[in-house]
């Protein structure tokens, strides 16, 4: 079993940057090869976000398209959310999901976190 940790919410203003970080916890390595990024904001439905693949696909929900980018880190070890230009719609809990077979938007994990809080103010 692998659990995954993120880090890196917090609060911000509109028009602000957060970079969200996901890795294995307790010490395990994962080489993650394929990877996503969903949130929830409360009384709203849990939302794919961004999925990666580590030979270079990614997808991304239209709502975040164009300034969130999905990335991992050189040895495959973490898993980033680049979040630019937000906005208060992009105040949510912010889950990692790693492991599986590349299938976009309806890649299957294996792995999760249990979330980091991002709140954006105007």
């Amino acid at each position: 079993q692998v659990q995954l940790v993120e880090s890196g919410g917090g609060l911000v203003q509109a028009g602000g940057s957060l970079r969200l970080s996901c890795a294995a916890a307790s010490g395990r390595i994962l080489t993650i090869y394929t990877g996503g990024w969903y949130r929830q904001a409360p009384g709203k439905e849990r939302e794919l976000v961004a999925v990666y693949s580590s030979v270079g696909n990614t997808w991304y929900a239209a709502s975040v398209k164009g300034r969130f980018t999905i990335s991992t880190d050189n040895a495959k070890n973490t898993l980033y959310l680049q979040m630019n230009s937000l906005k208060p719609e992009d105040t949510a809990m912010y889950d990692c999901a790693a492991g599986g077979t590349w299938s976009g938007p309806l890649t299957v994990f294996h792995y999760w976190g249990q979330g980091t809080q991002v709140t954006v103010s105007s």
